[in-house]
C-alpha cells in the first residue's frame, strides 16, 4: 500500500567496482535495467520516488524521476546519497527509505514495516536486518536526522551502521525473507539470478 509519508530513494550512487566499473543500476537482468526490477518493487509502497546517481544522470532521467546526485564530491558512499535526499527540495513526506540499486527482490513489504517499527520505537532511524546480519543499505530515515548526517559526513564518517548507532534508531527483522535482500555486485552473481516473485 502506497505511504504518502515516506520517499523511496534508489541508490545508484556508486562506482560499481566489482561489476569491473559497470553502473549497476542499468546492468540488464532478465531483459531489465536492475534499477527497474527494485522500482517495480519500491514504487507501490511509498509516495514518491527518486534516484541518487552520480553519473549517467541523463539514462536514470528516462525513467520519469527525479535524480539526485550526491551533495559531496568523491563517491563517498550510501549515506551521501541519504544526504542528498533529505536535503532535497522535491523530497514529499517525512521519511526517506534508501534501497540499493543492485537488489532487485526487496521485499514488497519494507516500506510499511520500516515504517511501523520506527513509529512504533519512537525511532529517528530504522535499519533492515535478516537471519541476524544488518542490512544496512536499507534504512528509513526522518528528515530531522537532516543536519546530524550532513555533520557525521562533514567530519569525515562514512560507515552506515556506525552513524545509526549514533542516532534513535530500531533495527527491523525481515528474517522471514532473507533472500529478499541478495544483491548483483558481480558480472557471476548476475549470471546466477534470475527475477524472484512479484
Amino acid at each position: 500500500m502506497t505511504n504518502p509519508s515516506v520517499t523511496g530513494l534508489i541508490l545508484a550512487g556508486g562506482l560499481g567496482t566489482r561489476m569491473g566499473g559497470q553502473d549497476k543500476g542499468l546492468v540488464v537482468l532478465a531483459g531489465r535495467p536492475m534499477v527497474e526490477h527494485v522500482l517495480a518493487r519500491l514504487a507501490p509502497q511509498v509516495g514518491r520516488v527518486m534516484i541518487n546517481a552520480n553519473r549517467n544522470a541523463d539514462v536514470y532521467a528516462h525513467f520519469g524521476l527525479p535524480v539526485l546526485a550526491d551533495r559531496l564530491p568523491g563517491f563517498v558512499g550510501p549515506l551521501a546519497g541519504l544526504d542528498a535526499a533529505l536535503h532535497a527540495p522535491g523530497t514529499e513526506g517525512e521519511w526517506v527509505l534508501t534501497c540499493p540499486c543492485d537488489s532487485p527482490f526487496l521485499p514488497l513489504d519494507l516500506a510499511p514495516r520500516m515504517l511501523a517499527a520506527a513509529l512504533s520505537a519512537n525511532a529517528d532511524v530504522s535499519m533492515a536486518s535478516a537471519g541476524g546480519q544488518p542490512e544496512p543499505a536499507f534504512l528509513l530515515a526522518h528528515q530531522r536526522v537532516a543536519p546530524q548526517l550532513a555533520a557525521f559526513l562533514d567530519g569525515g564518517g562514512r560507515q552506515i551502521r556506525r552513524w545509526v548507532g549514533e542516532t534513535r534508531h530500531v533495527v527491523v527483522d525481515f528474517s522471514d525473507c532473507p533472500d529478499a535482500f541478495s544483491n548483483i555486485n558481480t558480472p557471476e552473481e548476475l549470471a546466477r539470478q534470475t527475477p524472484g516473485p512479484s
